[in-house]
């Protein structure tokens, strides 16, 4: 094989090699004896991602309430434009939901 051959093939390997890295980050962690179970619940549980799900955890809501205050702040008018595009009846049933699951919390 000639030394294009050599280095073309290195640098498949290379991207196979990165490709693979990468598919096993973004597919849901699994149990440690390799079963098809998710190890968060379920294969339909809502949000998948660990960016999702720390973006809906506690100190992610402070985070992103934070980030639109700062915006909110600095760009008015940006914020009101970005606002409109937000579905207002599904933001509404997520904090609808969220304070329902903490209201069921307290009492127990």
């Amino acid at each position: 094989m000639s030394e294009s051959s050599d280095s073309r093939n290195e640098t498949l390997a290379k991207m196979a090699q990165s490709r693979a890295q990468i598919r096993r980050l973004l597919e849901p962690a699994q149990h440690p004896g390799g079963s098809d179970q998710v190890v968060d619940g379920g294969v339909g549980e809502f949000p998948r991602s660990r960016t999702m799900k720390l973006l809906l955890s506690g100190r992610g809501v402070g985070t992103v309430g934070a980030v639109v205050g700062g915006l909110l702040m600095a760009r008015p008018a940006l914020a009101i434009r970005l606002a409109r595009m937000i579905p207002a009846g599904a933001v509404a049933r997520m904090l609808l939901v969220k304070g329902l699951a903490a209201l069921r919390a307290k009492r127990q």
